[in-house]
Formats: C-alpha cells, sequence, structure tokens
C-alpha cells in the first residue's frame, strides 16, 4: 500500500495538470456533462481520444476551483501495484481529511481499478456530498453490477475522436477529404508522422484494451482478426470467413470481435428486419473507430475513399443513434435508420448517385412501403447530415 506522502505527491502532479488551461478545441460533449453529487458522470470512449482533456474542460466550464478538483489517472504507473477499492478509499480520506467541502472527483481510465463499482456505489448509498465523473476505454464500464446498483443515478455520455466540426475549427475548414485521410485523434492532427502515431494507437487498443480483456496469449491474432476487418469496412463478413483465413475457430473470431467491440476499435452493423429471426441469419457490416486509423493499418488496397467515406457517415450516424443497420435484396441500402418518426433509409455514394441505389431503394420500398423519404449522403451534402435531428 502507497504511504499519503507518495499519494499525496502523485495527487499533486495530476491535479497541477488537469488546472492548465484547456486550451484545446472545445468538446461538444462538454455541454452534455451535468456535475452534481446524486449522478456519477461516466464518459466511455476509445484510448487516446480526449478523455483526459475533456475532464480539464469540464473543470473549466463548470467553474471548479483547483481547490475543490482532484484528478487522477489510474494508467499512472507509480500505482500499478495498488489498483484496488482500497486506493480509491486512501484518496478520498486523504483529500477529504484536509477539506470540508465538496469536492469533484476525475477518476481517469477507471477500469484499471478493480472493485471500483462498489465503492462508487458506497459513495452515493452514504450521500458523501461530492461529485464523481468516471472515464474508461471499454464500452463494458457500466456493465453487470454497476449497471444495476447505479440505476437512474448515472449518466453515460460517450466520446469519439473529433467529428468534421471540430476538425473544422482547428481552421481546417471544408476539406472533408483531409478529415477522412487524417481522421479525428487529437494529437494526430498536429504530429509530423500521422500515420505512425495512429499504428501505434492500434498496437495499443490491442495490446491494452483488447488482448487483457480476452485472455490472449499474443496480440498477433487479434490484430490479424482486427485489420481484416478494418480493410473490409462496409462489407458484411461472416464469422467462418474470417476463421478460415486465419486459422481460427468460429467461436474465438466472435469473441475477438466483440473484444474490438467493447475497446471502441470497431462498430457492428447488423441486418435490417423487424423479425430477431432473419436479423441473426445475415452477417454483420463492420466500420472503424477512425477513418484515419483504418488508412494507417490497411494495405493499400483496403485505402478506399469512398469506404472511408461511408465509415465517415457511420460514425455521424453513430454519435446520433445506436439504431443503425443495413438492408439487401438484390441491391443493397447502406443504411437504416430506426428513428421515433419511422425508419429511414441512407444511401451513401462518394460520387454522383448511381442507378443501383435509386434500384436497392425501390426495392426496399417494396417490401417497406411506410419508410420514411430515403437521404443520400454525398461530400457535398454531408455537412447537412452534421445537422440533421434523428
Amino acid at each position: 500500500m502507497l504511504d499519503n506522502e507518495t499519494l499525496q505527491h502523485i495527487l499533486d502532479d495530476w491535479s497541477d495538470w488537469s488546472r492548465r488551461p484547456a486550451d484545446m478545441v472545445p468538446r461538444t460533449l462538454v455541454e452534455q456533462c451535468v456535475l452534481t453529487p446524486e449522478v456519477v458522470t461516466v464518459i466511455q470512449g476509445v484510448r487516446r481520444c480526449g478523455k483526459s482533456t475533456l475532464l480539464r474542460q469540464l473543470m473549466t466550464t463548470n467553474r471548479i476551483p483547483k481547490e475543490r478538483a482532484v484528478f487522477i489517472n489510474f494508467e499512472d504507473p507509480r500505482l500499478v501495484n495498488d489498483l484496488d477499492s482500497a486506493l480509491l478509499e486512501q484518496i478520498i480520506q486523504l483529500v477529504t481529511g484536509r477539506a470540508r467541502e465538496q469536492l469533484t472527483f476525475f477518476l481517469d481510465e477507471i477500469q484499471n481499478v478493480a472493485n471500483w463499482q462498489k465503492w462508487l456505489n458506497t459513495q452515493l448509498e452514504t450521500k458523501s456530498g461530492h461529485c464523481f465523473v468516471v472515464t474508461g476505454s471499454n464500452s463494458q464500464l457500466l456493465g453487470g453490477e454497476l449497471a444495476s446498483s447505479l440505476t437512474g443515478r448515472h449518466l453515460r455520455h460517450e466520446l469519439f475522436p473529433f467529428d468534421f466540426t471540430e476538425f473544422q475549427n482547428l481552421g481546417k475548414p471544408d476539406e472533408l477529404e483531409q478529415f477522412i485521410r487524417l481522421g479525428g485523434f487529437p494529437a494526430v492532427l498536429g504530429f509530423p508522422q500521422p500515420e505512425k502515431l495512429l499504428q501505434q494507437y492500434f498496437l495499443d487498443i490491442v495490446e491494452k484494451d483488447i488482448r487483457e480483456r480476452v485472455s490472449a496469449r499474443s496480440s498477433r491474432p487479434l490484430q490479424a482478426v482486427a485489420k481484416m476487418v478494418l480493410e473490409s469496412v462496409g462489407s458484411a463478413l461472416s464469422l467462418r470467413r474470417i476463421a478460415g483465413a486465419l486459422q481460427l475457430s468460429p467461436e474465438t473470431v466472435s469473441h475477438y470481435l466483440q473484444a474490438c467491440e467493447d475497446a471502441y476499435l470497431t462498430f457492428s452493423c447488423s441486418y435490417f428486419a423487424y423479425s430477431e429471426a432473419k436479423r441473426v441469419r445475415h452477417n454483420r457490416k463492420y466500420y472503424a473507430i477512425d477513418t484515419g486509423l483504418r488508412r494507417a493499418i490497411s494495405t493499400r488496397v483496403g485505402q478506399d475513399l469512398g469506404k472511408d467515406f461511408e465509415n465517415l457517415v457511420y460514425l455521424t450516424l453513430r454519435r446520433k443513434t445506436t439504431e443503425i443497420s443495413y438492408w439487401k435484396g438484390k441491391g443493397e441500402v447502406d443504411f437504416v435508420v430506426n428513428t421515433p418518426a419511422g425508419i429511414t433509409p441512407i444511401q451513401v455514394t462518394y460520387g454522383e448517385p448511381q442507378q443501383r441505389h435509386d434500384n436497392a431503394l425501390e426495392e426496399f420500398y417494396h417490401q417497406f412501403p411506410h419508410a420514411n423519404e430515403a437521404i443520400y449522403v454525398t461530400p457535398e451534402s454531408f455537412e447537412e447530415l452534421l445537422d440533421m435531428k434523428l
């Protein structure tokens, strides 16, 4: 167990960092996060997407005095041997012993701490009066016990790499193709060798957020599965095809793919049907968390701007809703979005719409005559999608 003097030194290091001005691009998510003692604010997102910077911006926008903000990142190597709920208790006892007022705790990468869920639930049950903001790089951060114990007492937010609006706020207006090529990871956009940095991100995500979760002996098969999926963006993939190509079992591939989704590296898009039985009979399509990262780890054959644009449209929709599917008959409708006003088919094209797009929609409407009017998304109309309410 760390002694209090060492722990205070670590807290001072992180709090000093957190108090620096958050002078980067304001994140849209800041406006949606409400900090109160009654509700835990949970922020989830892929590694390196800007969660720590978002916390700094939350401190600024909520006008939290430096003496009432406690910030710590649980990936600090000095904490590696003490990552359990006893450390959390030691932190709160150390800090609250010197301050009587309400504090706000910013607990970054909380998934590294064992039994943190029970500890946090106790803080709420005992009405400590403090605010808690936690972040994690796994979509299952709120799985299991925490989700049930905090029902109605937590607000979950997802943070993605920069969207196109945030990218434009860097002073790069109307450069959609550059955004597609570079992606939205904040640090990458000012780095002289963006491709190398993105390749390192990919390796870090696989090693730190996926391999340890699935208890794989090696990262290589995980990298191979992820790379194959990312190179096949927008195409329906079967588990057996991936398994056969990589000499793995379908069960192992399924396990790995779920872990990739949990780490926010990829997203799956299921077939649209009102019947669950029909949905599961069709293969899923997959999309990357970031077009720049996809391009950085793909072979030249996989670096298709049309597929990257489709990926970008998926990410734009995913920020708005999780109710996204695709549909396929003789032709294919790229996306079907389920909204309170009904289902809306969306066709994506990097060039001019083709006859095949119209034919697929005609077939779709024959099966779903009450669907909403179709939306065509092209580079020219993409910014309209940013403002669209779903």
